[in-house]
């Protein structure tokens, strides 16, 4: 059984703080910089805020560096980003950040019960709070009744047209609801639609205990528990029946790096559809459907020219087409800071395959 203990939780540092270069108003931008660059970590002392000033200028010096707007361009950009912003440092004492103006965060304690004096790295210390905000006020996704609560490290959806993709194929959705495996359930908002559409059971599996913890706490003894029953486990875990309906949404980019439990959501290695075509093959009822909810986007950012559904359809010997269908993207915010022109061409898309 997964617990709070078996979660993936930021690594606190113990190491101690005489080694570290301090960081405050006072100091020199440029100079903390290339003390980074050198592989130098630095601690955020005085002021919260002084984290965000460091961050802020190291992503004004690595835009310099990393000047292009193609997707190549800008993954490098934050391959960088993501290297030197480790080696910003924050001190909590006594479960709390000892530096001034900085916000409560509840998982401190939560996540640290036996180790109360530490060090973690900024960006995981703003991660923390953002999901403690998250997780505390909820989140409103279009096509679901309630707000839900995301767990810290866990995936939940900012951009909803593939979820509104979906629901719309559910309300002409006329075959059979006893059960449907949601493989990847992640904050669990496609099982949460099948439930709303009727279905009687849906099994719920994913590789991160978050999910698997952050779903159990939230569901709690509630209706929705006995409706959705999860397992830790890659792809369909322990679920062997049959079932009228699979719903997978993978990840929508080739992986070209080392991933993390959060990469692997945004990112899949190579093997995961054939795997994942071969395994759902062996759990589809006869008559059962296979939904795939995916999107443009490695073609249109050249990622990679192939498409791994078309791929599967093409020389597979699987599965056939029943319907795709497609919707274009909302746009993205005039707010937003990253450029993402490619967005004009996006289209998220669903694909409904049956036994060939």
């Amino acid at each position: 059984m997964i617990t709070h203990k078996d979660i993936n939780t930021p690594t606190p540092i113990l190491s101690s703080k005489a080694q570290l270069e301090l960081f405050s108003r006072a100091s020199d931008v440029k100079g903390t910089i290339r003390s980074l660059e050198s592989g130098r970590p630095v601690l955020i002392t005085a002021f919260y805020s002084n984290g965000l000033t460091l961050l802020k200028e190291l992503q004004i010096h690595l835009k310099r560096k990393f000047s292009g707007n193609s997707f190549k361009e800008q993954r490098a950009y934050r391959d960088a980003y993501r290297k030197l912003s480790k080696l910003i440092l924050i001190e909590i004492v006594d479960h709390k950040l000892i530096v001034k103006k900085a916000p409560s965060i509840g998982w401190l304690k939560t996540f640290y019960p036996e180790t109360s004096d530490f060090l973690l790295t900024f960006p995981k210390l703003q991660g923390l709070n953002s999901a403690w905000q998250w997780y505390q006020n909820g989140i409103t996704v279009p096509v679901l009744r309630n707000k839900i609560h995301p767990y810290y490290g866990t995936y939940f959806p900012t951009r909803f047209d593939h979820l509104i993709l979906f629901d719309n194929w559910l309300k002409r959705y006329d075959g059979p609801k006893k059960s449907a495996i949601d493989v990847g359930i992640g904050s669990g908002v496609l099982s949460f639609q099948m439930v709303k559409h009727g279905f009687q059971k849906v099994f719920g599996t994913d590789t991160n205990p978050n999910a698997i913890v952050g779903l159990k706490e939230f569901m709690g003894d509630t209706k929705l528990s006995r409706k959705v029953e999860l397992d830790f486990g890659s792809l369909f875990g322990k679920w062997e029946k049959p079932t009228e309906l699979i719903v997978f949404n993978p990840p929508w980019l080739p992986a070209s790096h080392t991933l993390d439990t959060n990469d692997e959501a945004i990112y899949y290695h190579e093997t995961l559809f054939p795997e994942f075509f071969e395994a759902a093959k062996q759990r589809l009822l006869p008559d059962g459907k296979l939904v795939v909810i995916f999107s443009n986007l490695a073609q249109i950012t050249k990622a990679t020219p192939n498409h791994p559904i078309e791929k599967e359809l093409a020389s597979g010997g699987r599965f056939q087409l029943e319907k795709s269908l497609k919707r274009d993207v909302k746009k993205a915010s005039d707010k937003t800071k990253r450029d993402q022109h490619w967005r004009d061409s996006e289209k998220v898309e669903l694909w409904v395959l049956r036994h060939s």
